[in-house]
């Protein structure tokens, strides 16, 4: 970031401030940053200016910066894809520890994979693993490539869409993968129409709904997962805060996978499952 003016910096913070931003300092330099990217040299401050008021009527941040960090990575952000949530982190970070276990070269799956977050974050911190990424929609995908693009990780990223593991049957993928990772929608379609109807305002609904009891899409990944993963081979979940159980009984009830190992978060809530494979 070039020098800035401290005048701009509280202009803006107040502005945030104003707005019940929590961090309005920090923000206000994110911002100033951004605009300086988005802008010509010298021509930022009315940028900025535009950027904070967005952000005060309540545009995500990482949309008005186009970009955010996970697992030390800068991923590119569009309103196509679910922004990334520091608690999938976890889930990353769940996923290394696992390929830490294997020889080199593991295969990968990244699963429901969004703006490709867990895809570059996993690619970025393994130097050979192998990851093949799914998602449905247009938004999605185009934003997951980009990632792969910008951060040069086309040899080893494969970005698909299609419907969960549709893209990738037939390719001769299936029994060769070591781990299969997952963030599916999970929030229930009745939710999403009431309490939790604000996080539709500027994410898509293909990131958030996950069927009427929010396990519609667990149950088909743990499924169909079967026929990808390697005996042995490791499926790793994402799921809400009090679906632990749910999403135990579901991996249960294939038969195919050992007692879940929960990771918690910093709050000690169980956010991630890590299932072996029989």
């Amino acid at each position: 970031m070039s020098e800035i003016s401290h005048e701009l910096l509280a202009e803006l913070e107040a502005t945030l401030a104003r707005a019940s931003v929590a961090d309005a300092a920090g923000e206000a330099l994110r911002i100033v940053d951004a605009a300086q990217r988005q802008t010509a040299a010298g021509d930022y401050a009315k940028r900025a200016r535009d950027l904070a008021i967005a952000r005060a009527r309540g545009t995500p941040l990482a949309h008005l910066t186009t970009q955010a960090s996970f697992m030390g990575v800068d991923v590119f952000v569009a309103p196509g894809a679910l922004i990334p949530r520091d608690e999938t982190e976890l889930l990353g970070r769940s996923a290394l520890d696992v390929l830490k276990t294997l020889p080199p070269k593991p295969r990968l799956i990244d699963m429901c994979c969004g703006s490709g977050n867990l895809a570059v974050g996993i690619a970025s911190n393994h130097a050979t693993v192998r990851v093949w990424a799914s998602d449905l929609t247009d938004g999605a995908v185009g934003v997951a490539r980009t990632n792969v693009d910008r951060l040069g990780l086309a040899d080893r990223v494969d970005v698909r869409q299609g419907d969960l593991f549709a893209p990738l049957t037939g390719c001769g993928l299936e029994g060769t993968m070591d781990v299969v990772v997952c963030n599916p929608p999970y929030v229930s379609t009745s939710k999403l129409g009431k309490e939790r109807a604000f996080l539709l305002d500027h994410e898509p609904r293909e990131a958030f709904d996950g069927g009427p009891y929010g396990i519609s899409i667990f149950q088909r990944v743990a499924r169909d997962a079967t026929n990808f993963l390697k005996p042995g081979g490791h499926l790793l979940f994402e799921f809400g805060v009090g679906q632990e159980k749910q999403v135990t009984l579901l991996l249960a009830r294939t038969n195919r996978y050992d007692s879940p190992v929960v990771v918690r978060d910093s709050a000690r809530e169980p956010r991630v499952l890590v299932a072996r494979m029989k």
